[in-house]
């Protein structure tokens, strides 16, 4: 049967291995992060305005069909702003709810994933800290208790600190899987941040053109 010393000791092996797999899972969700919120971005400044423009051209024309085929070009089917100018004119409405509509769209099926999956990055950066001193604190526990029966069993003292410079190592290790983490976190919430600033240009001027063909459509008294 085994004694508390020797369960302490299998407890903490499995703290290394739940940080490795930590340490793994944060990785593929950040690079998962980082590949969804580039396939929702324009690939720079010039393809996002060589966007707007062709969507100002085809709604100055008030050619619909022409730009719902323009957006639906397998080019542009996993970019955030074309999606929804195509839910825009499959179901026109007044500016002001349409503009309702696509924010509630865009933070309900992009900006939500991203979030999603971002908490779980975060879930990580939080526990991975706090598992490492759980692990040292498994190790000083086990070390203390050799401590107390070192009279009788005459155990040499560096095996006590090689014990305990391996109980500390966890602490190590769980910084090490939360401090790039966090990094990870910054740079894809500024990559998040720019995303939202690039869609609500495109949407604001694809509304404020669409504003401007409604006006001029409005009969004059």
């Amino acid at each position: 049967m085994l004694n508390y010393t020797q369960i302490l000791d299998i407890a903490g092996n499995l703290i290394y291995l739940v940080l490795g797999l930590s340490a793994l899972a944060g990785i593929f969700l950040v690079i998962l992060l980082l590949i969804r919120v580039k396939q929702k971005r324009f690939a720079n400044l010039e393809a996002e305005q060589e966007f707007i423009g062709a969507v100002r051209e085809h709604l100055t024309s008030r050619d619909l069909e022409g730009l719902a085929t323009y957006c639906d070009h397998p080019s542009l089917w996993d970019k955030a702003a074309p999606q929804l100018v195509l839910t825009a004119i499959a179901d026109p409405q007044p500016p002001q709810r349409m503009r309702q509509v696509l924010s509630e769209k865009f933070e309900r099926e992009i900006l939500a994933d991203i979030d999603y999956r971002s908490q779980w990055v975060s879930t990580i950066v939080k526990s991975a800290p706090m598992l490492g001193l759980l692990g040292t604190v498994i190790g000083m526990i086990n070390a203390f208790a050799k401590i107390a029966t070192m009279k009788q069993t005459g155990m040499d003292p560096t095996v006590l600190a090689s014990d305990i410079s391996f109980a500390l190592f966890t602490t190590a290790m769980g910084l090490s899987v939360a401090i790039p983490l966090v990094m990870a976190g910054a740079a894809i919430n500024i990559r998040v941040g720019k995303l939202q600033d690039s869609v609500q240009q495109t949407i604001g001027d694809f509304l404020a053109t669409w504003e401007s063909l409604l006006k001029q459509q409005e009969p004059r008294s």
